[in-house]
């Protein structure tokens, strides 16, 4: 029988000798205590070993993780003042010296299109095979950290790595295996600010980004370096930071992987998302912290946008358009984007575009083609900035990229040499904070609360990368929808853009949801609808939208839903 997470009564461990423990039939170190569900194949990927790494890190990194998430509360009670995030001035040594990051290992050096994805079997498959340069596997915001997909996560990867990696689909009658070129594999674990309540350390739950990044490197660092990395790697991608103190924790964390598993320092390389708005003002920061280990930097713009709406929750001056209008040719986007590409090649490393989420319409032709030249022109924009590849959220998407890529590099690897940008050293505070121009709508507020819900919805039934309206929808979307309608309702703002005319208010807010629920219910089916956790989803979507006070993370609050605690000996679900 599986429970809830507050109930620990039948998780006692039994001793055994050599100062371990099993816990829930795992083989576990002192300290250790496994609450998810026993099973064979994830006991291979939880070893005794395994554990120990993972605990060591934890262990090492937990208060520098502790006081990092201070920092962040301290900066948010600034901004929350009144305050603005900038450019550091004690800093200013790092922003202005002439240091250069590692060299880019060659075999990373071309990343022009890259694919991602959740760790899930037949998506590992299809995107090592799809043409792109490198994969992501995500155990972040196209994930749903459930305890199944995180084990089995970890599973696949370590097939894929191992080159065995297979899937039968017996619907189609297919079996799925790699092809002989296969795209480089990158890994993202999760953020900082996200336990892993199945796993607890010393009676705390264990770091959910060092269980993601100790379990993979453990089991994958030595046959990555022989098969992929060519003599480099693992390659990671690391996400959700603030702080170039972040940044020196996972430096720390490297190096002390380095040095547990005998390989030299510098191996393990990552790239940085900047997908928040205090990180723009510290990438130089950022990337020197990370110099041995550093391939660059990457615009994670819609996580920027949800992060733009939170730092400036307190200021009404403030406001954002409808979440729509908030693309690349906004000045403060376009700004970061360009400082991004300047910074990234000063310092040696590669300046990663954006996602382009669009997935085929495949029942309407003319769309699909309009939605493809869309995808083409924001593509031909980034390489024509100077951007030395860019994301696809589906493989059929990599051709039509890789062209528009291909035909402005000058048959280059990257434009680290050629784009140096130094036009963007002009850029200013000023830039990077301009507000966003454009129009708010009822249909904006429509759209927000329907692809929140339904994204939730997903979400906590295991789910976290899922197609809405013809675009492939993670956590960022499903989190700009939720603070910007609490942002709205906060300050009552006008809906000034469709002739409307009314004021966001809580009981304007509840028609919109009773209404958009009835429209899910008509687009999914009664019986889906009936099936799902819709009502669930409304329930929490609507109650942090109305909030006193703005969660700062839709999945951290909703963590709770999908954590479930297995007695010891238990492995059914």
């Amino acid at each position: 029988m599986a429970m809830s997470m507050g109930y620990y009564g039948d998780t006692a461990m039994k001793k055994i000798a050599g100062g371990g423990s099993v816990a829930g039939g795992y083989d576990v170190p002192e300290g250790v205590d496994i609450r998810g569900r026993f099973d064979q194949q994830f006991a291979k990927i939880l070893t005794k070993d395994a554990l120990m790494f993972v605990a060591e890190l934890h262990r090492e990194f937990r208060n520098h993780v502790k006081y990092a998430m201070e920092c962040r509360k301290e900066a948010k009670m600034r901004y929350n003042g009144g305050g603005l995030p900038g450019f550091d001035p004690a800093t200013k040594i790092i922003r202005d010296g002439d240091w250069m990051c590692a060299e880019v290992p060659p075999a990373v050096a071309d990343r022009r299109v890259e694919i991602t994805g959740p760790v899930e079997r037949k998506m590992i498959i299809n995107a090592l095979n799809s043409g792109a340069k490198v994969f992501m596997a995500d155990f972040e915001d196209a994930l749903s950290p459930t305890w199944e997909n995180l084990m089995k996560g970890q599973v696949n990867l370590k097939d894929a790595v191992n080159g065995t990696i297979s899937f039968e689909d017996k619907a189609r009658n297919r079996v799925y295996k790699l092809n002989d070129e296969i795209a480089k594999l990158f890994v993202r674990p999760r953020g900082w600010h996200l336990p892993e309540s199945h796993i607890f350390i010393d009676g705390e739950p264990a770091i959910g980004c060092l269980v993601d990044f100790g379990l993979y490197f453990h089991h994958n660092h030595a046959a990555f370096r022989k098969t992929q990395g060519q003599g480099y790697g693992p390659f990671f991608y690391l996400p959700k930071m603030e702080n170039s103190r972040e940044a020196r924790i996972w430096n720390n964390v490297f190096e002390r992987a380095e040095k547990m598993a005998g390989i030299e320092k510098g191996s393990i390389r990552a790239t940085v998302l900047i997908e928040t708005l205090p990180a723009v003002f510290q990438m130089d920061e950022i990337l020197y912290e990370l110099r041995d280990h550093s391939v660059g930097l990457n615009c994670g713009r819609w996580d920027y946008i949800f992060s733009y709406v939170k730092t400036f929750q307190a200021h009404p001056d403030r406001l954002l358009p409808d979440r729509v209008l908030v693309g690349m040719g906004q000045h403060f986007m376009r700004s970061y984007s360009d400082l991004l590409i300047r910074t990234c090649h000063r310092r040696g490393v590669h300046a990663m575009g954006g996602m382009a989420a669009q997935i085929p319409i495949r029942d309407d032709p003319a769309a699909n083609e309009a939605a493809l030249e869309l995808v083409k022109k924001d593509k031909l924009r980034e390489v024509r900035a100077g951007h030395d590849g860019t994301w696809a959220a589906h493989p059929g998407l990599i051709p039509a990229i890789m062209d528009v890529f291909t035909a402005n590099m000058n048959n280059s690897l990257n434009l680290i040499e050629t784009m140096k940008r130094e036009d963007a050293a002009n850029l200013t505070e000023d830039d990077l904070l301009q507000i966003p121009r454009g129009v708010r709508t009822m249909e904006g507020l429509r759209l927000n609360t329907r692809v929140g819900i339904q994204y939730l919805a997903a979400w906590l039934t295991g789910t976290g990368s899922v197609p809405l309206y013809n675009l492939m929808e993670d956590a960022a979307t499903a989190e700009i929808s939720r603070v910007q309608n609490w942002q709205w309702l906060k300050y009552r703002v006008e809906l000034d853009g469709d002739g409307v005319g009314v004021r966001v208010s809580p009981e304007l807010f509840g028609k919109v949801v009773e209404e958009e629920m009835a429209r899910i219910e008509r687009e999914v089916g009664r019986e889906k609808f009936k099936k799902g956790m819709y009502k669930e989803a409304c329930k929490i979507f609507s109650r942090q939208c109305t909030a006193p006070v703005l969660d700062d993370f839709l999945t951290l609050n909703a963590y709770n839903h999908i954590v479930i605690h297995h007695p010891r000996g238990s492995s059914k679900l």
